[in-house]
């Protein structure tokens, strides 16, 4: 599995977003200088994000964007939702969705909405205030 490239873009904006928790509100514009992405992307993973409740923006002289709540608050699957919609790794999890050819034999169907929480919990693990962070935090190790 791999994230899409506006998926990803949009983790590295509200991480960036992030590092300016606190302070400033941040621009559209800032953002795209600071990330080095394209100022339409950013502008439309701003509406993205603001759609989902993650990003506020404030008009006016002192406006701009900040996180709608703490990046302690916001995971990584918050973010990847806003951008791809549902995490799941097969399609025929939908209900709306008929278009496999092995939908009414599959034995594995059943079990896939099982896989796809696990995965969605991993990521809504990983807050964003462990992404903001310059650093990486060293790896945690198992019990």
């Amino acid at each position: 599995m791999r994230l899409s490239s506006m998926a990803d873009y949009a983790v590295v904006a509200m991480s960036a977003a992030a590092r300016h928790c606190g302070s400033t509100r941040v621009s559209a514009t800032q953002l795209a200088e600071e990330t080095g992405l394209p100022i339409p992307t950013v502008q439309k993973l701003v509406s993205l994000l603001s759609a989902a409740g993650l990003l506020h923006s404030v008009r006016g002289v002192k406006g701009g964007l900040q996180l709608a709540r703490p990046a302690a608050a916001i995971s990584l699957a918050d973010i990847v939702e806003a951008v791809e919609g549902p995490i799941a790794l097969t399609a025929c999890v939908e209900s709306s969705r008929h278009d496999c050819a092995l939908e009414k034999s599959c034995t594995v169907r059943p079990h896939w909405p099982i896989v796809n929480e696990a995965l969605r919990g991993a990521l809504a693990d990983v807050p964003l205030s462990r992404l903001a962070r310059l650093e990486p935090a060293p790896m945690e190790q198992p019990a």
